[in-house]
Formats: structure tokens, sequence, C-alpha cells
């Protein structure tokens, strides 16, 4: 079996780099052509593609002899990965014809056909496209097959096309990729934004300065109302969670209420001495409500009870206004509520929201359908531009066929003349309008400190929200439909030579013929999309029914079949996890059955920080996908932490729950796989475990993802066998195999104390039950014995200070900044190891790499690595989290201070010639 490079190692350090700074890419990301939830970084699904085809350098003996022949050619291959990561070469053509002829290379010419079975929000198959591959996107959900369709199937069947809107194309003579399509997409938007203001412009008047000038609107600000149940006082409170309007040093805005003729009246207050406190600011706590009139408390179930007879109003509390590099916030006036007073439209969408308190909250209030989450005012805005949708389509369609283009087929049979262009331009058109709804609802924050609206799925719920801030959607900031389109075109591309295929599809019953799956499938008890998605679902229905009348035939998206262990759904918790486990059983048997000889699939798992308990057990998330992989019939070869999140925090300090996600390389178990006991499984372990672990530390693993990449090598063991049996005869659980793999892991790392010096050995069990604080003198010595050395040495050597009867071991931060391992005559690992996580701490890679280049003709670096990974999992163990920062950092950079060691020595700084190879390429 030739084993693929993701079985073996991955340059994790630079892959969450990438991942983890993505995060804060919006312009041309993917993301922003519409909203999905929990996508996978595009960075980590390129990477993992790649080394899920590529060939690791032990399958081909014959090229590569030697371990060293071996790690020369993987570093070659790292650094491929290195560069294809990167934002800025996502569509770098010369990095991504590396990577392409390298998959060809491992795959004979003849790559298989990548399938996500789960698509979401597209990020596997857009970078399966980009890579070269045949790209297959598969989902339930429409509004999923939609994005996809966007993303992989739609701009390759347009690239290089000059765009149709009369005059766009100007003088340009190239169109490459689909910038054509992406033009027309933004003039067409325009068109649209221009019909709908001369519409319903009326309706979003702007605002009258004190001057007597005008300025646009960036937002109205509401507070829900409810009458207050005291009947001395009667008047319509004000539901509000905070008065702030901004809270940016030296422009603090704020709400003042007043209570006048038994209404309400609002002013704006700008005195920050007179501003709202913790105290007082708002009316609306956990429990309930406070009457702002007569100071009542008015308790939540009165709110509900209110919301559900339909008897929350709304009153208008604050205009903010666009100034001169500042908001301006005035109070409401008759003119801007009149302008939102206007009915409710026909033919909005009156279509149920399921109930299902842990993330639709808003049924409790009685706003009980769709259309019930927007004011009139947006349900107008929204129905305008969803309509405009089909007439900008004729328009399309007539001036494509006006540049000569061949009428053809519809999009949906496949056409690629000028129906089918028409259709995929207004499908973008109606994502712009489906991504302006998220931010065009009555359930959107003013964020009183950017002082800016936020979007509705700021996270994955659709929860009340008492005041909410009201965008126009003619102007130029959030919620304006040119703001949605602009952003949106920007992530229109064709991605790869080939053309994509998105379909909608049930995971558990369809088949997988010659499929490579790479997948990020449901999680246990996770949330229903398919019910978050209606949202979006109602407002593309309306637009595009025409277009895709199969892929959006239904009233809303399918829920039965999702893949989602829910209890309200499923009619209790029992019932859900038994739907949940049988159908991703089912799933990756059929995968099973289909997948390619020679290749492993890769299946993300998303972990999140509350995924173990106070014993550090994984979750029955964690375990259910473990279980039902080797349920399914798959061997786990490889499991490799991705993290996103690169702020170092040890919360928790288990090591199983850092990970962001969970990349899981498997293959087909053999159908000859025997059965071991308990005691054959450790054995196994214990014989295996070392050798992998000693390669994860010399690959680029940082210290607190080593004991979940060991979780690889470990569950390949475990999950070779049919059965591990227990002794009395039960089959071994997967939180048990866990357990043992992180005991042998444990084992292992104190094992490899064996490669150390006496006086490193001593630290290192002095520091696992001290730490940095003082012991006993009789102790010490004791121990000193026992390793063949002593205090009295130790305390020469300058690694610990010996006073009256106490002993304690020197922290980094204490030594001294100047030290040079050539001038030290008793050198241990021990202080070449503080001493270098005191460097890299205090003065950065550079100068740390000129220590090690000092240090390395005098220790073994090698063994220098394994001490700093074996002293995280000290601190990991005993909760001293600063101090498993510092040895993960350096374990983290050691494959950068390695390189400015060679630097160091080839720009003479250092003068040496040592355990470092320092003639290799940097």
């Amino acid at each position: 079996m030739k084993r693929k490079l993701i079985e073996v190692a991955l340059p994790l350090k630079e892959i969450n780099e990438e991942s983890a700074r993505e995060k804060s890419i919006r312009h041309g990301h993917p993301s922003t052509l519409h909203l999905w939830w929990a996508r996978r970084p595009l960075a980590a699904c390129r990477a993992v593609l790649f080394a899920q085809l590529v060939d690791d350098p032990s399958s081909h003996p014959d090229r590569f002899p030697t371990e060293e022949d071996q790690d020369r050619e993987r570093e070659r291959l790292f650094g491929i990965i290195r560069e294809l990561v990167k934002w800025k070469n996502r569509n770098d053509e010369r990095v991504l014809r590396k990577a392409r002829e390298e998959i060809l290379r491992s795959t004979g010419g003849n790559p298989p056909p990548i399938l996500d079975p789960f698509a979401g929000g597209g990020s596997i198959p857009l970078e399966a496209q980009r890579l070269g591959l045949k790209a297959h996107a598969s989902d339930l959900n429409p509004v999923a097959v939609l994005i996809n369709k966007a993303l992989i199937e739609i701009p390759p069947k347009f690239a290089g096309q000059p765009p149709v809107f009369p005059g766009a194309a100007g003088s340009r003579t190239e169109w490459p990729g689909a910038t054509g399509l992406a033009e027309d997409v933004r003039c067409y938007g325009q068109w649209m934004r221009d019909e709908a203001e001369k519409r319903i412009g009326h309706l979003y008047p702007k605002a009258k300065l004190s001057d007597g000038t005008e300025a646009p609107v960036i937002a109205w600000i509401w507070a829900r109302t409810v009458r207050c149940p005291n009947p001395a006082c009667g008047i319509q409170m004000p539901l509000v969670r905070s008065w702030w309007l901004g809270k940016k040093k030296g422009k603090e805005a704020y709400v003042v209420p007043h209570v006048k003729d038994g209404r309400v009246v609002f002013d704006i207050g700008h005195d920050a001495s007179k501003a709202p406190t913790k105290n007082n600011d708002g009316t609306v706590r956990r429990t309930g409500a406070v009457c702002i009139g007569c100071g009542s408390a008015v308790p939540l179930a009165y709110i509900r009870e209110e919301g559900k007879a339909k008897r929350i109003g709304t009153q208008l509390m604050a205009i903010v206004a666009e100034g001169k590099r500042r908001r301006i916030y005035l109070p409401p006036n008759e003119e801007h509520e009149r302008a939102a007073d206007v009915p409710r439209p026909e033919d909005v969408p009156e279509t149920d929201i399921p109930y299902n308190p842990r993330y639709l909250t808003t049924t409790n209030y009685g706003m009980t359908q769709h259309a019930d989450l927007f004011t009139n005012r947006q349900l107008i805005a929204l129905t305008t531009f969803s309509d405009l949708v089909q007439e900008v389509r004729r328009k399309i369609l007539n001036d494509a066929l006006a540049a000569d283009m061949v009428r053809g087929e519809r999009l949906a049979d496949g056409g690629t003349g000028a129906e089918a262009y028409a259709d995929s331009v207004a499908t973008y058109l109606a994502l712009g309008v489906s991504r302006m709804a998220d931010i065009s609802n009555a359930l959107c924050r003013w964020e009183n400190t950017k002082t800016q609206v936020r979007n509705l799925f700021t996270r994955q719920a659709i929860s009340m929200l008492w005041d909410f801030a009201e965008t126009q959607p003619f102007g130029d900031a959030a919620g304006g439909f040119l703001v949605s389109v602009g952003n949106l075109a920007k992530s229109i591309y064709a991605a790869g030579p080939r053309c994509g295929v998105a379909v909608q599809g049930n995971a558990a019953a369809r088949q997988y013929p010659g499929f490579l799956v790479a997948t990020d499938p449901p999680y246990y008890d996770n949330v229903g999309y398919a019910d978050l998605s209606d949202f979006f679902y109602v407002w593309l229905r309306r637009s595009l029914a025409q277009v895709y009348p199969t892929l959006l035939g239904t009233v809303l998206t399918p829920k039965s079949d999702e893949l989602v262990a829910d209890p309200f759904r499923h009619g209790g918790s029992t019932k859900a996890q038994q739907f949940f486990e049988e159908g991703f059983e089912q799933v990756f048997e059929r995968i099973r059955e289909g997948t390619p000889e020679g290749y492993p699939i890769s299946v993300f798992y998303a972990f999140k920080q509350a995924e173990t308990d106070e014993r550090g057990h994984a979750s029955t998330g964690w375990e259910t996908l473990l279980e039902g992989m080797l349920r399914a019939g798959w061997s786990v070869t490889a499991t490799w932490p991705i993290r996103t999140e690169l702020d170092n925090r040890m919360r928790g300090l288990d090591s199983n729950a850092l990970a962001s996600s969970i990349v899981l390389a498997c293959r087909p178990r053999g159908m000859d796989a025997g059965m071991t006991d308990r005691r054959g499984f450790i054995a196994a372990l214990r014989a295996e475990l070392p050798d992998a672990v000693r390669k994860l530390q010399q690959g680029s693993i940082a210290p607190v993802d080593l004991a979940q990449a060991a979780i690889g090598p470990g569950m390949a063991v475990f999950s070779r066998y049919a059965q591990v049996m227990e002794p009395d005869g039960s089959p071994m659980r997967v939180r048990t195999a866990l357990a043992l793999i992180n005991q042998v892991l444990a084992e292992v790392l104190s094992d490899q104390e064996g490669d150390f010096d006496a006086d490193t050995r001593w630290c290192v069990k002095w520091f696992e039950t001290r730490g940095f604080d003082k012991g006993l003198y009789g102790d010490a010595e004791t121990l000193a014995k026992a390793v063949n050395t002593s205090v009295a040495g130790l305390d020469r050597a300058g690694v610990l200070r010996s006073r009256a009867g106490k002993v304690q071991l020197y922290a980094p931060a204490e030594l001294p900044g100047d030290y040079d391992p050539r001038n030290d005559d008793r050198i241990s690992l021990w202080e070449v190891v503080l001493h270098l996580a005191k460097r890299l701490d205090e003065k950065g890679a550079d100068a740390a790499g000129q220590l090690m280049a000092a240090a390395g003709q005098r220790v073994d670096l090698d063994a220098a690595k394994e001490l700093a990974y074996l002293l995280f999992s000290i601190c990991e163990r005993r909760g001293w989290a600063q101090t498993a920062l510092l040895f993960n950092s350096l374990g983290s950079f050691w494959t950068d201070l390695e390189q400015a060691a060679r630097k160091a020595v080839a720009q003479g700084y250092v003068s040496v010639q040592g355990s470092l190879d320092y003639d290799d390429e940097d």
C-alpha cells in the first residue's frame, strides 16, 4: 500500500497560520458570496486535498531508500504546501501548476474525482477545483447547493467571456476568468438598485440636520414595546438592552428616555458624565424588564404572553445619520416615523419557523413566521428586490442575445448560451438579495462600540432581540443592496480549469462510484442548518423558482433526512442519537463501497473547547464520529489538528480540545482484519507509538498538538482490528482506546529521558513534582544520587540555587541573557532548552537561532527538541499554563530556529560545525 503524505506528515504550523489569517479576509473570500455556517478554512482544505493525493516519499523506497532521502523529499513537498496555502497565492498559476503536476505524478496522470457529500459552504469542492481536480459537491440543503453552483459550476461555464451589459465591456479586449460575469453582476445590480429606488425610495427619507442640510441615514434604532401591566401606569414601555448609541471616546452618544403625557419620548445625550452606567443601562434583564415610567418589575413570562397575543409593538428611538467622518445621532421625528408606518405587503413568506428553543427563540414571543422577522418596510424592500430579479433576468437575456450569444438551454438543463447566462447572473443577484436580508431584518443589533449595524447571523441562531437597527437599502453602508452585490461579485472567479458539478442529494441514499471523498460531515447534536437556512430559502425561492424549478420546488428546505441528532425533531434524545448514528454509518458504508483503491478519504471534525469533561474525556460527538467510522468498516490512519485560533490560549490545558478542527485520514479496513485483546492492543501501541511520536516531533507538530496528532497512529493500531476485546469479553469502546493511547503517549515521552544527560534527567524529575518552586535539599540530593549527579554540581552549572536547605530550579526569566553554550564547562540539554525558550520569547527567532547554532556542536539538538515536547507535556498535566506556552512556542518554531541557525552560520555570526546540517538549503 502506497501511503499518502496526509498519512505521514503535514506542515501544520504554516497550515494553521494561514487558516487563522483567513478569518480576517473579506474581499474576494467565498464567504462573501453568501453566508454559510462553520466553513472550513480554504487553506486547510487545499493542503489536505493535496496531501490526500500525493504519495509520501516512504512509498517509493526505490527513489528514496534512506530516511534522510525521504525527509529531504518530504521537505520539498512541504515547501509546495507552504506556498500553496498562502492567501496571496490562491490564484497564482505558477504555484498551482506545481501542485497540479505533483498530484498528476502521484496519480498516474489520472486523479480521481473529488466529492464532498456534505458540501455546505463549498470550501472543499472549490479547492479541489482550484487544484485542477474534477470537483463534485452535493448537499441535501438547496441553499448550500446554490452556493456551490455559484462557486464551482457557473463561473467556469462563462470564463473568458466579456460582459453583455450595454457599454460595460468598454475598450477591454480580455476578460480573464469570470471577470466578465462579475462585471455584469455589478452592472445589473446597479440597474436593480436604481429601479428599486424609483419605486420605494420615498420610504427612506434623509435626515435633516440642525444646520438645515440633509444627510443619508445609516440606521433607524427601534425599541420593542409592551404595555406596562401596572394599571396606574399603563404606558407602552420600551424593551431596551442598552441606551448607548456610541461609546467611542469623545463621540459618546446615548438615548435619554422621558415619560411625557403618558407616552415615552426619546432624546439624545452626549455628556459622558451623565451617560448610562451598568446599573441603569437599558430596561431588559435575563428575568424580565423594568418600566421606566413607574419602576415596576415586569416578568419575562408577561412579555412572552404579550408577544404571543401579537401585542408587542415598536417605537423609533433614534436616527443615525452619516456625518463628515463621524456618526450623527438624532432623536426620532414624525416624518421618519410616518415613512416607516406602512402596511404589510401581500405575498410575503408566511412560512412557519420550527419550534426549537435551542437556537430559535423568536417563537416564544409570537414571531412564528419568517415574515414576522422583518418590519413592514423591510418586507416591502425585500419583495421589491426579489421581484426585480425576475425582471432583470429578462433584460439580461435580451442583452445577451443582442451581443450575439446563442439562446441555448436553461441553466438547470445544462445550457451555456444566453438563457443559461441570464439564469446565472440572476442567481448571483438573488444571492445578493438574500445576503441583504441577513442585515435587513428586525433582529439586527446596533453595535455601540463600533457604531455599525451587525447582521442577524453572528452566530448559529435566530434569537430574540429587543432593540434593533433597521438599515436602508440604497446607501453605501452595511445593508445597502450595492454593498451586498459588490462584495459578492469579488468572490466570483473561475477557480480551476474544470467545471464543477453541484447537485442536491441525500448523503445516506446516494451512490459514490469512483469518487474520492473529502468532507466535513454534520456533528452530533449540532444546530440544524435546515431550520436556519429557511430564513434565506424563502427569499431565494421567490426570486429563482423559475430558474431552478426542481431544486427550489419545496416550500421550505428538507428537514426529515438532515443528519443531525435533534431531540426536538426526532422525539427525544435517544431517538435523535439513534437516527444520527444509523445515518452516519449508512453514509460511510456507502462511501466505502465506492472509494477508489489506493487513496484515503479525509474527514474534518470541528472540535470545540467545550467538548471535554472535567476529566479531559472527549465528548459524545468526537466518540460518535470515531465509533461510527470504525463500525462502517474504516481504519483511521492519521489525525491532524487544524487550529484557526493562534492566540496560544491554553484554556483547560487539554491537548485533545485545543484544535479548531481535526482532520482524519481513513482507509477501508481489510476484510481479513483479526481480533485482539486489551493486552495485545497495549503491546502494539508500545511497539509502534515511539517511532510514530519521534517522527511527529521531527516534523512540524507543535507540542500542543502532539497528543491529538498521536491519536492518528494510535487509532491506526486500534482500528486495524475488527475488535479489541476487554477482559470481560465486551468490545473495547473508543473512549477507552483514546485513554490508553494517551497513557502510552505519556510513557513514550517519559522514555525519551533515556536520551538525556544525567543533569537533565534530574532537572526533569524535579520539575515534574515542583516546577520552579522550592523543595527540600535532602529530597534533591536523594534524587541526584539516583541519576548519578550532585546538587552541588547542578548549582555550579547554573541550573538551580541551593541555599539554606532549600533547592529551586531557575525559571527561564531568571537565567542570564548573555549565555553562550560554547563557554559552558558543564552544559546540559536542560540549560540549552531553557535558554532557547527564554531567547525566543524575549528576542525572537533570529537571536534564538544564533544560540541554537552555537549549541549545535555541544548537544544533540534532536534530543533537545524531545525535551521541549516533554516539558510542555509536564506543564500541561500540571496546569502550568504560562510555562506551557513557553515550551509550546519553542517546539512550534523549532524549524524556524533551525533556519535561523543556518543563516547565522552562513553570515558568520557563529562559526561552528555541529549536529545541524548547515549545508542544506534554507
